[in-house]
């Protein structure tokens, strides 16, 4: 009999809508709330129906766009109102909803208001927007959607929002839209209503018992990358400031604090009746500091995707040095990514079957993101591995085979299969296959490292050598001559440089050195470690000859400039060929800039606006001429620009 029920329950369920079926919220039933009156009672349900009548009209309409819609408490209460719908909308007892850490708690409000309102809020995707702008997106759906809820009762009151619009608040550490969907009852929600109410519900919880500790609380996971799927979990990251701990140990900290946030993310599972699994993470700061450093993959995609409901000035650097790609995998941390495959191999044989698997794909996952870091591509999720592997070297480099990739793509797919239970059983027929497999790519991928190993290593000593060659040039430039051959640039640079004696002997040891070590790796005679003294030696070359350079362009300048005093103001005149740069004054914050074109008789003809900008990429790129000749009719010239009492300045 039970049996029977069992399969007529799952049928059921079957014959739900995909929407309804993976709903994270309860129904409204409003025979379930207790001690309503009947004028309540029929008020909810008229409330109800215009909802329902609302969602779908939205819905049918802008169906892709839409990701939520929430019915909000009374504009003029701060709190969410003991309203009867609330509870039984998300099916248990709704928590008072915080204000931010550190705004003031306000007073319930006393003055009249429209009780008849109805306040919804309609969250729209706006991550696929390509016709339009974000703004167009927004006012465009926003209007309609307006109308419709107006032409349902006149007091319904519908706000549009877009989800980068939320996201960005975030990163302006401004909360009050979150703090406005957490105080929400959600009529309708692909997941993202859900994932925001509770993780601002939990994340207050946190902060009103550990705001001393928590250094930021961050949203993250398939949620925030758009890959979710209804039965995703809320993926939320916390870090705990570990530096002042005087008391107990940092890893008793960690557990005291992680075993009582795990709790509080139960507990606001419970009274929100979000049945999605909140997946907290907790780290210390130390921990979590030492994971960026070593380029953990999930800490890269964590600083990439995470959105900050909390950040104590920490999460938001660390995401724009991500960003500006200064967060970047040591040598250390490839070496470890590079050598884990082996590491796991040998365990995986005395293991057993289930722990087996999990080492197995880790054994080749991990060589997999080393591959990728080594060739100068900030480490994928697991899930993207295999598409950036065959992107880079299947497809662009043509250095891996595509059977290859295909092993780490059926690996990764067994893992998630087991993960979640849809297969069952693992045989030993297949994990032999398994391991097979794992050992061929694990053979394969040490291959691919020593051709990695080898395009950068050429890559790097010819460009090297090509860099300090160029470099070379500038200066025999610098210094009047203008063409030398290839082959004889280090002798003529020695010759006119060296032993004239404006450059230091032993830069011509190293200089040497760059070129024996490209001939030596040509015919395959330079090892690692004479590759790295040699990069040393070079980058110490580099930098005294560039510095070279900028001194030699700095005394030409000088030779090039017209310094004049009018009034009280100092001026310059750069003359750069047929174009002179003017500088009106040059102790100003904002100098303007003026350029005019030199006439045949010294003359300045032509004088428009110019910018410092220009001006600085006309020095750096204009050849400074060794000598400069002034005419007289410039004299004339500089009394109309910078008036009669101009006085030219003499240098020492």
């Amino acid at each position: 009999m039970t049996e029977e029920k069992n399969q007529e329950e799952t049928s059921q369920e079957e014959k739900k809508p995909e929407k309804e079926k993976h709903s994270p919220h309860k129904e409204l039933d409003i025979s379930k709330i207790p001690n309503l009156s009947k004028e309540a009672k029929e008020k909810l349900e008229q409330i109800k129906k215009k909802l329902d009548k609302f969602k779908k009209e939205v819905l049918d309409k802008f169906d892709k766009y839409i990701m939520g819609i929430t019915l909000l408490p009374p504009r003029a209460v701060m709190q969410p109102a003991p309203f009867p719908a609330m509870s039984a909308l998300q099916g248990g007892n709704v928590p008072r909803v915080l204000p931010p850490i550190g705004a003031p708690m306000m007073p319930q409000q006393k003055q009249e208001q429209n009780k008849e309102e109805i306040s919804v809020l309609v969250l729209v995707n706006d991550s696929d927007s390509k016709k339009m702008s974000k703004y167009e997106l927004k006012t465009k759906l926003g209007q309609i959607i307006g109308k419709i809820g107006k032409d349902i009762d006149p007091n319904m009151n519908a706000e549009t929002i877009i989800l980068s619009e939320v996201w960005q608040s975030c990163y302006d550490a401004k909360y009050d839209m979150t703090v406005k969907i957490a105080a929400g009852t959600p009529v309708y929600d692909t997941g993202m209503l859900a994932a925001i109410k509770i993780s601002e519900i939990h994340k207050q919880m946190v902060l009103k018992k550990f705001e001393r500790y928590i250094v930021c609380y961050v949203l993250a996971g398939s949620l925030v990358q758009g890959k979710a799927s209804p039965d995703s979990d809320i993926d939320v990251f916390l870090v705990i400031d570990d530096t002042d701990v005087k008391k107990m140990t940092r890893v008793e900290l960690k557990d005291k604090l992680r075993a009582i946030i795990i709790g509080m993310g139960l507990e606001a599972g419970e009274i929100t009746g979000i049945r999605n699994k909140l997946n907290i993470q907790v780290y210390i700061l130390t921990d979590f500091w030492d994971n960026v450093k070593e380029a953990n993959p999930i800490i890269f995609t964590f600083l990439r995707d995470g959105i900050p409901f909390y950040d104590r000035g920490i999460f938001m650097p660390w995401k724009q040095l991500l960003q500006m790609g200064k967060v970047k995998p040591s040598q250390e941390a490839i070496d470890i990514f590079m050598s884990s495959g082996d590491q796991m191999m040998t365990r995986v044989q005395y293991k057993l079957k289930g722990i087996g698997m999990e080492d197995t794909f880790y054994a080749i996952l991990t060589p997999s993101q080393a591959a990728i870091m080594l060739y100068g591509v900030p480490p994928p999720t697991p899930k993207e591995t295999p598409d950036v592997l065959r992107e880079i070297f299947v497809k662009k480099e043509k250095l891996l085979e595509d059977e290859y990739v295909k092993i780490l793509e059926r690996n990764i797919k067994l893992r998630k299969e087991l993960e979640h239970g849809s297969k069952k059983d693992l045989t030993g027929k297949e994990l032999d296959q398994y391991l097979a497999d794992a050992q061929k790519f694990l053979k394969r991928i040490k291959k691919l490292f020593k051709q990695i190993d080898k395009i950068k290593e050429e890559e790097s000593l010819v460009k090297m050598y090509e860099n300090t060659v160029t470099v070379l040039r500038d200066i025999l430039k610098l210094e009047g001559t203008e063409k030398v051959k290839e082959e004889n640039v280090i002798k003529v640079f020695e010759d006119e440089i060296i032993d004239s004696g404006k450059v230091p002997h032993k830069y011509l040891r190293m200089l040497k050195d760059v070129v024996k070590a490209k001939e030596d790796y040509d015919e395959g005679k330079l090892s690692k470690t004479d590759i790295t003294k040699v990069k040393k030696d070079n980058k110490d070359l580099h930098k005294f000859l560039i510095e070279y350079i900028q001194r030699k362009r700095g005394r030409e300048i000088e030779k090039a400039k017209i310094r004049v005093k009018h009034g009280k103001l100092f001026g310059e005149v750069i003359l750069l060929g047929s174009t002179a740069y003017l500088i009106h004054d040059i102790d100003a914050e904002d100098r303007q800039v003026s350029k005019a074109d030199i006439d045949e008789n010294g003359s300045l003809k032509n004088i428009q606006e110019s910018s410092r900008e220009e001006l600085e990429h006309a020095l750096a790129s204009s050849d400074i001429p060794s000598k400069v000749f002034i005419k007289q009719a410039i004299f004339t010239d500089l009394k109309e620009i910078f008036g009669k009492d101009v006085e030219v300045m003499l240098s020492n």
